[in-house]
């Protein structure tokens, strides 16, 4: 099904864990199917109804700044619990079940996402950005045949942990690794624009058109950090981000196919390019 890949090629995969959980084992399947064929998948996962859910259990209040969690030591322990255990070892399993190779990994193992904290730290807490991935650690786990599935809690050198945005933490490792294309797959079916009244998938979107969409309204919510990650990684060097829907049937096999789905976001438009205006 897919002897017309690259071998050894990669992509950095973002998935929400909540997707992630509601994805049918077909997904799976491809995913398992891409790295035997040669193509290696590096997973980068989120957590947040989740880790709200837990939180809620624990009667510990959940409060966002600028569609950040604020993040106390007590939150902190709950992020790393959700992320770097339940749902971690959750997509492992998963993997697993369909017969792939993989290891669940934090940011924290091995300095892997080495942080360093937000600016506006006082107001959101231990929140970080992204200052290093050790992209070697990955390397290795590649080499060894292994599929990496990584939680994004972040760590600096004094061993502090952070919490670390998904979308952020996948842009990162995908501009560190060098990969050419970052695939984020969420629950809707690309960015959207209303056109004549109908509402429109956009096939294409260039950085520049992103921002003027920002700016508009026409990208709002929680679209907004996934599109700022996709450009930080395309400033690293990452070539294209494709944002698709997890359950359009084959969506991982159609889209390193090069069939059109979701939306690509690109930096610049070639004469090929066919933008919806």
């Amino acid at each position: 099904m897919f002897e017309k890949l690259v071998p050894s090629r990669r992509f950095v995969m973002k998935c929400g864990g909540s997707t992630l959980a509601a994805l049918p084992e077909s997904f799976y399947t491809q995913l398992g199917e891409l790295q035997a064929a040669g193509t290696m998948p590096v997973i980068v996962h989120g957590g947040g109804p989740a880790i709200s859910n837990t939180l809620s259990k624990l009667g510990i209040e959940t409060e966002f700044v600028g569609g950040l969690r604020r993040t106390s030591e007590e939150v902190l322990d709950v992020v790393e619990m959700v992320l770097a255990g339940t749902i971690n070892k959750q997509i492992v399993r998963r993997l697993t079940a369909v017969g792939a190779s993989a290891i669940g990994l934090s940011g924290t193992d091995g300095s892997l996402i080495q942080a360093t904290p937000v600016a506006n730290a006082a107001a959101l807490g231990f929140v970080g950005d992204v200052s290093r991935i050790d992209a070697s650690l990955i390397e290795g786990i590649i080499g060894l045949g292994y599929l990496p599935v990584i939680a994004p809690v972040g760590i600096d050198a004094v061993g502090q942990r952070y919490n670390i945005n998904a979308d952020t933490a996948a842009g990162a490792v995908a501009a560190y690794l060098g990969v050419e294309q970052l695939i984020v797959i969420t629950d809707v079916p690309g960015i959207m624009k209303v056109i004549d009244g109908e509402k429109v998938v956009l096939p294409v979107v260039t950085t520049t058109e992103i921002e003027l969409m920002i700016a508009q309204g026409d990208i709002f919510g929680g679209m907004i950090p996934k599109v700022r990650a996709a450009m930080q990684s395309m400033d690293g060097g990452v070539k294209e981000v494709v944002i698709a829907d997890g359950s359009e049937p084959g969506v991982l096999r159609r889209i390193m196919a090069g069939e059109q789905l979701g939306t690509r976001i690109v930096s610049a438009v070639s004469e090929n390019t066919v933008l919806v205006n």
